[in-house]
């Protein structure tokens, strides 16, 4: 089930907040604090239920590893605050055994976990390749079972370790209830793709939330924002793109190549922002305020900036967990060069069990490290647009290998875009993909990759503190009304007559 899915919008969404709403409005109105906490508690529960829930639906019997992934961190979290018998951990005091126990256990375990669902398959199959390589065929192990990959691991996972790691850093405290710790790993608005939430964030808001008429507007709008960036835009573009890598190398045209990449490169923008847009929109009707996870990356005028723009939150969590616990930038030189390729390597490792996903992580990372030798103060002296080209061009050709499903698929396209295509167009002409939906979306998507209605609503509200407040307030809130019930009518058509509708973070 995904957000963009008539059966989420039109079913389980619809029940799940009439049922949250009833359980959740008597804690404003009570007075006697034991009654206040058991429906609380009754509210967590529920979420964590229906969460459960959601994550059956495709997952089945699968939804037990991500229960025991949060069994065994919550045993670890208390594992580690208990050793010194107190809830918050000393950040200064000397670790005994048992917490250095059990930071370890929990580490171990998930990355265990995320390394034989994710990385089993991936690992068989290059161990039989090398093997045929040398002539060893008989050493081959054939008919392995395949691992099935269960829905959000690489999410809840990195989710789930964070805790163990704050918990023993001192900066949270270890929950002594399970019911709330579940809630907060299975939570299911950011349960399949992010943001990757850290408890440290919302342990308060799980103990005590409040919910007002701006928690649900502004959720509402939210939401349908990023439901028209999946719906309008992704899916889109999406048909485009997909269609294009479709086709075999030896018939891609240049026009084809910079048509396939330039779609996936608005797909993969509007697919994604849009599942967080929707994610924390759905938590603000929840009463829980989720970090932001996109800042118009495509805006940026070095490959460091894009990084602080683009999935912040899985950005922030290597910097957090792994770049500045290898030393960060306070070592030496080589060092320091050493950890970012390290970190973007792992964190292209992150995104999918393949080759060409760990060079799209070493290509991004070779290039902050050529940032850092005298390329960005090269590149500074340049005209802004000058600037954006160039981070536009890392980011397209990265995208290639993300997109691409071998190296020969993404040879192929290197080599069209850059004029020598193999294709002559007579069979797969740009013109049967390139229709008006696409370029209209085409369009839309690029306008809106940069900060347009940031930049608009600015404006409105500057406005309104003039003479003329109530006439510009009264205007911009009927057509932001009116943009609104646009979006949904749009995307309802488009869902209701069976749109292509892939979703590219589904499985991570």
């Amino acid at each position: 089930m995904v957000f963009s899915s008539p059966i989420f919008l039109f079913l389980y969404l619809p029940v799940f907040l009439v049922v949250y709403y009833l359980l959740f409005f008597p804690v404003k109105f009570l007075k006697r604090q034991g009654l206040k906490n058991f429906f609380r508690h009754t509210c967590n529960t529920f979420i964590l239920l229906a969460s459960i829930l959601f994550y059956c639906w495709g997952e089945k019997i699968l939804v037990l590893v991500m229960l025991l992934s949060t069994v065994i961190d919550y045993c670890c979290g208390l594992l580690i605050s208990r050793a010194d018998a107190v809830h918050l951990v000393d950040q200064h005091k000397k670790k005994k055994f048992l917490q250095k126990s059990g930071l370890i256990i929990s580490i171990s375990c998930n990355l265990l976990i995320l390394a034989f669902f994710k990385y089993f398959n991936f690992g068989m199959d290059n161990y039989n390749t090398v093997m045929g390589m040398f002539g060893l065929s008989s050493l081959q192990i054939q008919n392995v079972l395949k691992v099935t990959l269960p829905l959000g691991i690489s999410f809840y996972t990195f989710q789930s370790m964070s805790y163990t790691i704050d918990v023993y850093r001192g900066n949270v405290k270890a929950t002594t209830n399970f019911l709330d710790f579940a809630c907060f790993v299975t939570m299911f608005p950011q349960l399949v793709a992010g943001p990757i939430v850290r408890y440290k964030d919302l342990a308060e808001q799980i103990i005590e939330r409040t919910i007002t008429a701006h928690h649900i507007v502004y959720g509402i709008q939210r939401f349908i924002v990023g439901l028209g960036k999946k719906v309008i835009i992704a899916n889109t573009v999406a048909a485009t793109a997909d269609a294009i890598f479709a086709i075999p190398g030896n018939y891609m045209t240049s026009g084809l190549a910079w048509l396939g990449i330039l779609s996936y490169t608005l797909q993969i923008y509007f697919d994604f922002s849009g599942y967080s847009d929707m994610a924390i929109g759905l938590g603000s009707l929840l009463g829980f305020t989720f970090p932001e996870n996109f800042n118009h990356p495509y805006r940026s005028q070095s490959v460091q900036e894009f990084w602080r723009r683009w999935h912040i939150s899985l950005s922030s969590w290597f910097r957090d967990y792994l770049y500045i616990p290898l030393g960060g930038s306070q070592c030496s030189l080589f060092r320091t060069y050493f950890n970012l390729v390290i970190v973007f390597t792992l964190c292209g490792l992150w995104h999918g069990a393949s080759w060409t996903f760990v060079v799209w992580g070493l290509f991004h990372g070779c290039f902050l490290v050529l940032e850092r030798l005298g390329l960005l103060k090269w590149i500074n002296q340049r005209p802004v647009p000058i600037r954006h080209m160039y981070v536009m061009s890392v980011a397209i050709c990265g995208w290639v290998l993300f997109r691409a499903e071998t190296f020969t698929q993404a040879i192929v396209f290197f080599q069209s875009m850059a004029g020598f295509a193999p294709g002559d167009g007579s069979l797969y002409s740009i013109n049967a993909y390139l229709n008006g939906e696409c370029l209209i979306a085409l369009m839309i998507g690029s306008l809106l990759s940069v900060p347009v209605v940031p930049w608009l609503s600015r404006t409105v509200h500057s406005l309104a503190e003039s003479d003329m407040s109530w006439l510009v307030k009264k205007l911009f809130s009927g057509v932001e009304l009116a943009v609104m019930i646009g979006i949904m009518i749009l995307c309802y058509l488009s869902l209701s007559s069976g749109t292509y509708n892939p979703f590219i973070y589904f499985r991570f």
